[in-house]
């Protein structure tokens, strides 16, 4: 379904999905867009007309990952290695066929180990790594930081992950609890971006969203406990939202894909409930919201456009959430002008349906209306 590493090919009379009504014949040569223009009439007005085609830029997943085999990591430490990288390497490919082009690794992935899945399997995603995540066991103060940080940069990963808060293990009264100092956090964020490091936070809410701000984080994640005035301070900074929210929906559900504990669902539930409120906040402030999935089983990955749906549900008009998905996800990874645009001069990643994506009814048809995946130069 995918097109690999392309070198030229041509599209005539195509729509570009958000354009109402015009038609464009779009050209690619080595990979990047290299001509688009207004299609002229049909030559021939007996002629039969070709299949309505719309081509968009193709997904990008901000938080998603693409190592883990199992939610329980226990369960992962089981399996054989080899069985891990089949795995892996079947993720990849689901990833790709669902049509995200591009995906941003939020912890468990090194470098190498996605470079060696695409060369070896054959499967071109294009993935930005975080490798190791920053967590509990790691707020030890900044000598121990400075250390693991360092790490974390031999691996050649470009972002940062910090666990501010918890999430679904913890308990209820606890979950916005900082994991690090603010001291901590500020030497992270600030060591990284000194290193050309971009830098992601794990945060359900509280004052590590505060501390993000005003370190100036590239995004938050998940951030279900987002106040309004917060959502103001995200605006005004530039710090993006990822919210990640059909995650939580799918966890709040017992009898669901993965089947968690009832203590499990319920924080889930919670998050899931508190969800639309902090989209609402960001929306109206103007937040840069950015999509992302945190989909790591097998059960998951391949369905990344449920994303879509549960951001519409939340908010978001179906142009919003595309927004999401696409040009706004490729200014946080700070590929804005070389991702995420049908344009010329753009790596020609994208997506091509055979119905307009904007108004398909939910992912399940989305996916289903997929014709193929275009992946251009490599990066």
């Amino acid at each position: 379904m995918s097109n690999k590493g392309l070198q030229a090919q041509s599209f005539n009379r195509v729509y570009i999905a958000g354009i109402q009504g015009e038609r464009f014949d779009i050209s690619i040569r080595n990979g990047v867009f290299h001509s688009i223009a207004e299609s002229g009439p049909v030559p021939d007005e007996g002629a039969v007309p070709a299949q309505d085609l719309w081509i968009s830029p193709g997904i990008i997943d901000l938080h998603t990952h693409l190592a883990w085999t199992d939610f329980d990591h226990a369960d992962q430490l089981k399996r054989g290695g080899q069985e891990i990288e089949e795995m892996q390497a079947r993720a990849f490919e689901a990833t790709l066929r669902t049509g995200v082009t591009t995906a941003r690794d939020a912890g468990g992935l090194l470098p190498g180990t996605a470079q060696h899945l695409v060369q070896t399997y054959q499967v071109p995603l294009r993935v930005h790594t975080s490798s190791e995540m920053l967590g509990a066991a790691d707020a030890k103060g900044t000598i121990h930081l400075e250390q693991r940080l360092n790490q974390i940069y031999d691996t050649g990963a470009g972002w940062v992950k910090i666990m501010a808060t918890g999430g679904l293990g913890a308990p209820t009264e606890k979950v916005l609890d900082p994991v690090f100092s603010e001291k901590e956090f500020s030497f992270i964020v600030r060591h990284a971006h000194e290193h050309g490091k971009r830098v992601l936070v794990h945060t359900w809410g509280g004052a590590t969203v505060d501390w993000s701000v005003d370190a100036g984080v590239e995004s938050i994640e998940h951030g279900m406990f987002l106040t309004e005035e917060q959502a103001g301070r995200l605006a005004e900074s530039g710090v993006a939202f990822v919210p990640t929210t059909s995650i939580y929906r799918i966890a709040a559900d017992p009898k669901g894909v993965l089947a968690l504990n009832p203590v499990i669902c319920e924080r889930a539930a919670r998050a899931a409930e508190a969800h639309p409120k902090a989209i609402a906040y960001a929306k109206r402030a103007g937040v840069q919201i950015g999509f992302g999935t945190d989909y790591a089983t097998p059960a998951l990955h391949g369905y990344n456009l449920q994303e879509l749906d549960t951001l519409t549900d939340y908010g978001l008009t179906r142009a919003e959430a595309w927004q999401s998905a696409t040009g706004n996800a490729a200014e946080i990874l700070g590929w804005g002008h070389q991702l995420g645009h049908i344009a010329e001069g753009y790596i020609a990643d994208a997506v091509i349906f055979d119905t307009d994506p904007f108004l398909a009814d939910n992912a399940n048809s989305l996916r289903k209306h997929i014709v193929t995946v275009l992946t251009g130069a490599k990066e």
